[in-house]
């Protein structure tokens, strides 16, 4: 641990923090894997920023009432000060390096901002398997891997877990008879990689790839350089840029009829979309929902003519076209109420229900690098029966890769099948790590 980081309690908060100059303060819980991952890098940047400011952390459950008076309502939070008052942002949750470099240069004079990001100094990892991406394909390869006693790297832009952490219930997946919080079964997949032996690089900004040369760069200054690379970025549902969205994932706002329309049993669901997959999941909650009500912005559906036609055959279903969700709102626990507009008239209405379903499509997360690769018509990566991509030593995983089925089962048998390969590959004595663009 850093001598440049201080643990205090409430009662030094006024003279540790108000009546000092420039101070940064962690508010922190015990168990929480946020904290954790910005554990290293709150420990790092002390030793580059500390003797010009403070480093504070504060146990937020041992000092509740201090915390509750400052706002601070979840682990971690980031509180920046200068000359005892607050400054910058209010950092919560998956923090990033560079948005905590950001804040802690707010704190200083221009010229001495410049002269201690200087001192940051790049370094250069090497490891067996890089896997780009902590969602459950990643995380079932990583157990695998460094189960294997190869030296396994997962790097993930944010928090391990990828979509099924904001899942609010997993029903469906083998070896748990009740339902079990996404964000708890993601959890148990990352303990179970660490354990394993796994390394993780969370909340990060990779700021270069090269897949050629089998490196990345991490936060601008930690190169790591892989013998095989697996990329696990998933996918993102295609944002509808409406308001509540995205506030809202996982507190009424579902992407999965598979997952999660058992939950709505003898409720009203608003499904938005009018192509196959809003269609025939639409049906596919009928055997659920007491009645289902489709927003789609044209006058006709887009799906296949055999699922229209079980879709208007099916008296739980009525549709409301040439109409557009405005915002999604939300009373208490759950969305329930979705103000949408005539597309003709522009005429503001409110419909209420229980939840809502967005089935506008997905998009695989390989902006920045799909150029690498051969796609698929939709833009999903191909590979071949061991997950290989067209690039050498690069595999892929999960949502990113062309299939007809995307849930939690399927990324981890992908993630399984990649990492048995690349274990019997690297077993046949390939060249040593330390060798590694040497």
């Amino acid at each position: 641990m850093s001598d440049k980081i201080k643990y205090i309690s409430a009662k030094e908060f006024a003279e540790e923090v108000i009546t000092t100059g420039n101070v940064v303060v962690d508010f922190y819980s015990t168990e929480c894997p946020p904290c954790e991952a910005l554990a290293s890098k709150f420990e790092t940047l002390s030793e580059i920023y500390g003797d010009d400011i403070k480093f504070i952390k504060i146990h937020r459950q041992e000092n509740r009432d201090l915390a509750i008076s400052l706002g601070v309502s979840s682990s971690p939070t980031l509180l920046f000060y200068k000359d005892g008052q607050l400054t910058g942002d209010r950092l919560t949750g998956g923090i990033k390096r560079s948005d905590i470099i950001s804040n802690l240069e707010k704190l200083l004079v221009p010229t001495r901002a410049i002269e201690l990001k200087r001192n940051i100094k790049s370094s250069v990892t090497r490891c067996d398997v890089l896997i780009i991406g902590g969602g459950p394909a990643g995380l079932s390869a990583a157990i695998y891997t460094a189960q294997a006693k190869l030296k396994t790297i997962v790097v993930d832009r944010e928090l391990p877990g990828g979509q099924v952490k904001i899942t609010h219930l997993v029903s469906n997946y083998p070896g748990f008879s009740e339902p079990i919080s996404g964000y708890m079964l993601m959890h148990h997949m990352s303990e179970q990689a660490k354990s394993a032996g796994a390394e993780f690089r969370s909340a990060v900004d990779i700021t270069e790839t090269d897949l050629v040369n089998k490196f990345i760069v991490v936060d601008g200054y930690e190169t790591i350089k892989a013998r095989k690379i697996i990329i696990a970025t998933g996918s993102s549902p295609r944002s509808l840029n409406v308001k509540g969205e995205l506030e809202y994932r996982g507190q009424g706002i579902s992407y999965c009829a598979t997952c999660d329309a058992k939950f709505y049993e003898g409720k009203h669901v608003v499904v938005i979309g009018g192509g196959n997959s809003a269609i025939e999941e639409s049906l596919f909650i009928a055997k659920f929902a007491s009645k289902i009500t489709i927003i789609h912005q044209f006058d006709k559906l887009q799906a296949n003519k055999l699922a229209q036609e079980k879709a208007f055959a099916e008296p739980k279903i009525e549709f409301v076209f040439e109409h557009e969700p405005r915002e999604f709102v939300k009373n208490g626990s759950t969305v329930n109420e979705v103000l949408v507009e005539d597309l003709n008239t522009h005429e503001l209405k409110t419909i209420s229900c229980d939840g809502v379903f967005i089935f506008a499509g997905m998009i695989p997360n390989i902006s920045e690098i799909k150029h690498y690769f051969d796609l698929d018509k939709w833009g999903y990566i191909k590979t071949d029966k061991d997950m290989k991509t067209n690039v050498d030593d690069v595999y892929a995983i999960g949502d990113v890769v062309g299939k007809s089925f995307r849930q939690i089962t399927t990324a981890v048998s992908d993630g399984t099948i990649a990492a048995i390969s690349i274990s019997k590959e690297l077993e046949k004595g390939e060249v040593p790590m330390e060798m590694i663009n040497s």
